[in-house]
């Protein structure tokens, strides 16, 4: 995924009223993967990298899917680096996917399309340095997922204000987000109608609206 394919929509009206520091993880768009684990404390560091470059001490998150759980799992371990926390499509657990998504199951709706797919691949290939490692890049993003794991007491130590984000036909059940909320101390859900994994941050002013209200508060 690229930011201009994820974000490109929303990006244009934050940057309206807010600074606006749009970050490719490692092996997303323009950032090269490179021979290192992809773990998420690597691409925590990252981002917390970038922050001490531009000398950013704290900033809000807005992360989708694994930037989300990125996002969360900077929150828990730099705290003070956070003052608002937007998690969407984030799950805590493996089972807080539905079981048709690790599995790859192809009657899925939930699953990208193989139009979705080509989109992403073209977007990576108008940008990335090394166009030739999308397929390979792509099984080893899809597995961090899967194998990322909170416990419940450490959600339960999320010491800065969240927006749980969730479509109800998301890879996420909603039924877990849900869990999320109970264990996050200072958290809020909201849950887009008729939104897949793919839609979410495409429904913009649905998006923006519930953004905005909850960084502006």
């Amino acid at each position: 995924m690229t930011i201009g394919l994820t974000f490109g929509e929303l990006l244009p009206a934050l940057a309206k009223s807010r600074q606006v520091i749009a970050l490719e993880l490692q092996g997303h768009g323009h950032t090269a993967d490179v021979e290192r684990d992809f773990t998420l404390e690597n691409l925590v560091s990252d981002v917390v990298g970038v922050l001490d470059e531009l000398e950013v001490e704290e900033a809000d998150l807005f992360g989708f899917s694994l930037g989300g759980i990125v996002a969360t799992q900077l929150a828990l371990t730099h705290p003070t680096r956070v003052g608002r926390l937007v998690a969407a499509s984030v799950h805590a657990w493996k089972d807080g996917y539905h079981p048709d998504i690790f599995a790859m199951d192809s009657s899925s709706k939930r699953l990208p399309t193989e139009s979705d797919f080509a989109q992403m691949q073209a977007a990576h290939a108008e940008v990335a340095p090394f166009r030739e490692q999308f397929e390979t890049f792509a099984a080893k993003a899809s597995a961090l997922p899967e194998r990322h794991e909170w416990t419940g007491a450490e959600l339960g130590g999320l010491s800065v204000p969240v927006l749980l984000l969730v479509g109800d036909k998301d890879f996420v059940r909603v039924e877990h987000a849900a869990e999320l909320l109970e264990l996050v101390p200072d958290a809020r859900l909201a849950v887009l109608p008729e939104t897949t994994h793919m839609d979410l941050t495409h429904r913009v002013e649905l998006v923006l609206l519930l953004v905005r209200g909850f960084l502006n508060r």
